[in-house]
């Protein structure tokens, strides 16, 4: 090991710079992905004992560190079985992200270049968003821009079309097998539809909201997307980023969301206003 530095009695090399980087990387984006709901509770709480382990075993301590390695060994297992679902979407998060810092420049050497981002036209989703929340027909539209969004192309139906005001409206006729769920836009098209969403746990999204509305807010809390929802009762249409929802939103303000997500996220060439 490289020796850097000392502190007293520790000594600290790369290795452990290295280390304590990843490890805070990690964590970062482990509560990044878990604020907010009772999978953070639990994120803690297994932080809290295995900080006590570390600790009860430092200070000699064998049969409290034989207990809490246990308890950190079934409580691994449970977490494990409990938030599977959970767990997959924040390896897919961190890892789907995530690009090399020489990607670009290796891209440049084998002659290829990346590919230029599809312009969406927005106005037939604004459109369709306006007619199905003046027939109380209930609608959820995720908007993605990053490219990591596999798991929750598994848990629908794949589109793949162009973006229409008349596909949009015969996927959320209520006669429609695909009614329910989410559609996902993705560089000009619907990728997916009947897409099943994250639900919040959180306790301050108002009662009288619905399911679409939870899941709009769960949504952008593990991802970065913008969620539009059309409420069944009411025909309001909602926005959610961030973890963060509007409602009651008009048509103009639709759009001007829509654009606002992205121009900042793809550059102004990415909309056609």
């Amino acid at each position: 090991m490289s020796l850097l530095f000392s502190i007293g009695f520790l000594n600290v090399g790369l290795s452990d710079i290295i280390d304590i980087l990843i490890v805070t990387f990690l964590l970062y984006q482990a509560y990044q992905r878990t604020v907010g709901g009772i999978a953070l509770k639990v994120f803690l709480g297994g932080l809290l004992l295995f900080l006590t382990h570390l600790v009860v075993e430092a200070a000699g301590m064998e049969l409290l560190a034989a207990i809490t390695a246990q308890l950190i060994e079934v409580g691994g297992l449970l977490i494990i079985i409990l938030f599977q679902q959970e767990i997959k979407r924040f390896l897919l998060g961190v890892f789907g992200a995530t690009t090399l810092p020489g990607s670009k420049l290796l891209t440049h050497i084998l002659g290829r270049r990346k590919a230029k981002k599809a312009e969406i036209d927005i106005t037939p989703i604004v459109e369709a968003i306006q007619a199905l929340a003046g027939s109380n027909t209930g609608a959820l539209i995720v908007f993605f821009n990053e490219n990591n969004f596999g798991y929750y192309q598994e848990s629908g139906e794949t589109i793949n079309a162009t973006i229409s005001k008349r596909l949009l409206m015969a996927i959320f006729s209520k006669e429609s097998p695909l009614h329910d769920g989410a559609v996902i836009i993705h560089n000009n098209k619907i990728v997916v539809a009947r897409g099943i969403l994250p639900v919040t746990d959180r306790q301050d999204v108002p009662a009288h909201l619905g399911l679409r509305h939870r899941a709009a807010v769960g949504m952008t809390e593990e991802t970065d997307t913008l969620v539009l929802v059309v409420s069944e009762e009411t025909g309001q249409i909602s926005a959610a980023r961030n973890g963060k929802l509007e409602t009651n939103i008009s048509s103009q303000e639709t759009r001007a969301i829509i654009n606002e997500y992205l121009e900042k996220k793809q550059g102004p060439s990415a909309c056609n206003h």
